[in-house]
Parts: C-alpha cells; sequence; structure tokens
C-alpha cells in the first residue's frame, strides 16, 4: 500500500453509478468512509454492501457518507445497485487511476478489498487493509461513534 494513516487520500476523480463526477474535493466537509472492493455481484462484495445497505441509517446518523468503489463499468454497478437496492453512490475506478497510486490493485487487477476512514479535510484516520465483509460494516459504526 501506497499510503498510510496520516497521509492526505490521493485526489482523484471518478464517475459514480449516476454519471456524476466525483472528486476529493467534492466529498470533503465531514469524516467519509471510501470502501473497495474486487468486483460487483460477487458473495463477498454483496454481503458487504448488503451490510452497508442495512447499516446505513447508522451512517447517516452520525453524518458519515459511503463511497463503494471498484473497477467495474458504470453498467455493471448500476445493475448491482438495482439488485440489491444498494443507497449509496458506488464509483467506478474503470481506468484503475485510483487503485493504482493507493497501491491497492490486485494481481489480476482489480481493487484489493481496504477501506479508508478520511476526515473532513480528505486526510487519512483510519485505513483497514484486511476487512470481513460480514463484519465491516459494524466494525465501521463502532470506530466513527469512537471519533465523537
Amino acid at each position: 500500500m501506497k499510503v498510510k494513516e496520516g497521509d492526505r487520500f490521493p485526489d482523484f476523480s471518478v464517475n459514480d453509478d449516476e454519471g456524476n463526477n466525483v472528486t476529493l474535493d467534492a466529498i470533503k466537509g465531514k469524516t467519509t468512509v471510501i470502501y473497495f472492493y474486487p468486483k460487483d455481484d460477487t458473495p463477498g462484495c454483496t454481503k458487504e454492501a448488503c451490510n452497508f445497505r442495512d447499516d446505513l441509517e447508522k451512517f447517516k446518523t452520525c453524518g458519515v457518507p459511503i463511497y463503494g468503489v471498484s473497477v467495474d463499468s458504470l453498467e455493471s454497478h448500476k445493475k448491482f445497485k438495482k439488485k440489491y437496492n444498494l443507497d449509496f453512490p458506488l464509483l467506478s475506478d474503470k481506468e484503475k487511476k485510483l487503485v493504482e497510486e493507493l497501491g491497492i490493485k490486485s494481481i489480476i487487477g482489480n481493487a484489493k478489498r481496504v477501506t479508508f476512514v478520511l476526515d473532513a479535510d480528505g486526510k487519512i484516520i483510519k485505513i483497514y487493509p484486511n476487512v470481513s465483509p460480514d463484519k465491516h460494516s459494524k466494525e465501521l459504526i463502532e470506530f466513527i461513534n469512537g471519533l465523537s
């Protein structure tokens, strides 16, 4: 991994599943969760996304937005979101620029399963390099609740 806790998250410009451009500057201003996952509609990735979906109100109560990122296409993201009723943005790093810059590209070219928690200024305050899809959402809520 090319970044560590305390570093500023790299500037980025990618599209979300609705075709909106999302940048680091646009999401700054609050604690934010950016989680990377290998592939839409695969068992572990689906479990992780659905747990975020099921716990979304808890994140909203804390004022913390969630962004999921993979190297899948926008069309793949749209299908994945619709199939599982996911109500948070999925970002497409199809060009693999962000996963390469972060040093989290897998051997086969997908994103590794890694989560970053950013502060309001875009600084990385927590990295989860070894995520368990079953427990990760709850683990993040516990960490975020400990920030206040």
